[in-house]
């Protein structure tokens, strides 16, 4: 199982950053889009690692046509010589249209369409295919030498799509190569409802498992201490009742027969109240969704409940010393 590392957003201490992950063993190191820009620090990181994949987790498809998309993702796996994973999302309606100005409908269909609209624009710049993509949601049609990269030699990125629900999910299966999986999923909705997805989308593509990676950002409490493990476990039970809020994401907790979590949480989050939400999460409910105990305990409950599931992981485990990180991630990646 690889196992991925984030990096921060402040581009002067980066690079010292991804040095220090890639030696701790880590397989690829993850940027999200939230405050900032995605793919700068993922350039940085690229100038100061050798092995390491370059992973966005996620940037927002959405809010970039797919021709600037394919710039993007072309420039950084040229430029780490092959390293880049462009990790996409949809986003959700508001952020689209309210905080990007960008237009929004069909999100699994447009999504569809986006992937396939980049993958068009790769095989005229890597193979000189025409460029002849006339789609419903997007169209690009016009491609001059002056605006056809040169530096072709490792080709076009791999493709992630995050996904939840199972419309999204199965779009995963049909054109991306690998699927990013909501760290606010249970491992009864991963094998009921998202493989079972991804299955019908490998069939529409003639794809098979083994050419796909599943990668999942699984919670974590753990802590070398009863004070560090509470203090760990309160703070994942208002993660999780966070996303829990979300009405799309009320099928998770049906999974686990907590769906009536989602219409208190949605009106508790309308009401700002935000860390009583955590209170809500009973220690079941926490069990559903995380891996809990002792450092030493953690990598061998991950792989016994996810490791016929997942390709990577990128679970998060800061608040352990280093020593510990170092080796869960080589237990996990062995």
């Amino acid at each position: 199982m690889k196992v991925d590392g984030g990096v921060g957003f402040e581009l002067d201490t980066v690079g010292a950053q991804a040095q220090e992950l890639e030696e701790m063993g880590y397989a690829g190191i993850m940027t999200a889009e939230t405050s900032h820009d995605p793919f700068f620090p993922l350039l940085v990181a690229a100038q100061n690692t050798k092995n390491v994949e370059l992973v966005t987790s996620i940037a927002v498809a959405f809010a970039r046509t797919p021709m600037i998309m394919a710039n993007i993702g072309h420039d950084l796996n040229a430029f780490s010589k092959g390293r880049f994973v462009l990790g996409l999302g949809s986003q959700i309606k508001p952020h689209i249209t309210k905080r990007f100005s960008m237009p929004w409908s069909s999100p699994a269909a447009r999504m569809r369409e986006y992937i396939l609209a980049m993958r068009a624009i790769w095989a005229k710049w890597h193979e000189g295919k025409p460029l002849e993509f006339t789609g419903k949601f997007y169209t690009h049609t016009l491609m001059t030498p002056m605006f056809t990269p040169t530096d072709v030699d490792y080709g076009a990125p791999k493709v992630f799509l995050a996904a939840v629900g199972p419309m999204m999910t199965e779009v995963a299966g049909e054109v991306a190569d690998g699927m990013i999986v909501h760290a606010f999923t249970t491992e009864k909705y991963l094998r009921e409802t998202t493989l079972p997805a991804l299955e019908r989308g490998f069939a529409k593509s003639g794809k098979k498992r083994e050419d796909f990676e599943i990668s999942y950002p699984v919670f974590v409490v753990t802590g070398k201490t009863e004070e560090e493990l509470a203090a760990a476990q309160l703070a994942t039970c208002k993660q999780i009742a966070f996303y829990g809020s979300t009405p799309a994401y009320k099928p998770v907790l049906d999974s686990i027969g907590a769906g009536e979590l989602q219409g208190e949480l949605n009106m508790m989050s309308k009401q700002g109240r935000w860390d009583e939400m955590g209170e809500l999460i009973t220690p079941d409910v926490l069990k559903e969704f995380a891996v809990i105990g002792e450092p030493d305990s953690i990598a061998s409950q991950i792989k016994g409940r996810y490791g016929d599931l997942i390709d990577r992981t990128s679970a998060a485990y800061a608040n352990i010393p280093k020593s510990d990180r170092v080796k869960i991630i080589a237990e996990l990646s062995a």
